[in-house]
């Protein structure tokens, strides 16, 4: 199981990186992650022409897409493409941040699940 994360490196501009979850724990046929600390969840519908110029993330979040799609722009230019199952970690906390849009010409539903610091 993956998720990408956004951050801000020593060179001040942001990237992206895989991470891969690790599954230590079992409950039955299930492989399960260690705990996340969580402080909450936040629904989030955003309109099919939502264009969020530069911003950083307003704290260390999850942000999973549940229906319609995004491109999410680096400051270093790669650009990534989010959908239903997506699942990204916004650490992105400082600098220039990312660019946000909503594409497909759909709204896109997604849950922010910001963390405990």
């Amino acid at each position: 199981m993956q998720y990408f994360r956004i951050y801000t490196g020593p060179d001040g501009e942001t990237h992206f990186e895989d991470v891969e979850v690790p599954l230590p724990n079992r409950v039955r046929s299930s492989e399960l992650s260690e705990l996340i600390p969580a402080t909450g969840v936040i629904f989030r519908r955003s309109p099919p022409d939502e264009y969020i110029d530069w911003h950083p993330a307003p704290r260390r979040q999850f942000v999973v897409t549940l229906a319609g799609e995004a491109e999410i722009v680096a400051s270093d230019g790669e650009v990534r493409r989010v959908g239903p199952g997506s699942v990204m970690l916004a650490e992105d906390t400082t600098g220039k941040g990312h660019i946000t849009r909503t594409i497909g010409g759909r709204e896109r539903l997604s849950i922010f699940i910001p963390l405990v610091d």
